[in-house]
């Protein structure tokens, strides 16, 4: 069991302790976050640090740092802070949910975010600082490289690559041995079926409502009853 100090006091923090606390040995002792947006001294009856003074608080010889910060800036904000944290000398222990089906050979990087549901076959690489909610799927030999946000449901299928500071949308999918290049953003359910060029953005067209009111239908299903 180590001691840990989670980045942040939001949802993805208190997330992060919920994880942590119920499905670790891990202990959370403390919160940190940047000086300037610090408004509360304590978040889930714990201390919370400036970010600027939590070597001399809680240094990196007696405790770990955990750093679940979202998708903001295509993952760059939480490489930033990972990258300092590294830099100070911290350890990032990686979340790995109990509910997620992995094999023997699994490994991934430090300061992973992996969620329940996820499935993550055989011969798998997964880098640092990579986030990945509920629910998704990696196929056998697929390479997920660091900074990378997978969203729930999303689906890599095998032999594939994914690059440094990918977003990847909710029920989006990738096509087998497709090469997502860096800083690609793939928005919600939309299919990936060839290799991508850097910074490029894939969407698909949002749902138009119907003039029908949905009180004006005979039946949800496809055949009318009664």
């Amino acid at each position: 069991m180590s001691n840990v100090v989670i980045f942040g006091t939001g949802q993805w923090a208190e997330l992060a302790h919920f994880y942590f606390t119920h499905d670790t040995d891990h202990d959370i002792v403390a919160f940190t976050l940047d000086q300037s947006y610090l408004s509360d001294p304590t978040f889930k009856g714990l201390p919370v640090i400036p970010f600027e003074e939590i070597v001399q608080h809680y240094p990196p010889s007696a405790y770990l740092l955990f750093i679940p910060i979202s998708f903001k800036r295509m993952n760059h904000l939480r490489a930033e802070r990972y990258g300092q944290a590294k830099a100070w000398g911290y350890r990032l222990p990686s979340y790995v949910s109990s509910k997620a089906m992995t094999w023997p050979d699994f490994h991934c990087g430090e300061n992973c975010f992996i969620l329940e549901g996820n499935t993550i076959q055989p011969f798998v690489s997964i880098g640092n600082n990579v986030v990945m909610w509920c629910g998704g799927y990696i196929g056998h030999h697929s390479v997920i490289k660091d900074h990378v946000m997978i969203a729930s449901h999303a689906v890599v299928s095998g032999c594939c690559v994914i690059g440094e500071y990918s977003f990847l949308g909710v029920n989006s999918t990738i096509r087998d041995e497709t090469i997502v290049a860096p800083e690609t953003l793939v928005g919600m359910a939309v299919p990936i079926q060839a290799d991508t060029k850097p910074f490029e953005l894939y969407k698909t067209q949002a749902a138009e409502p119907s003039r029908m009111r949905s009180d004006q239908i005979r039946s949800i299903s496809h055949k009318a009853q009664g």
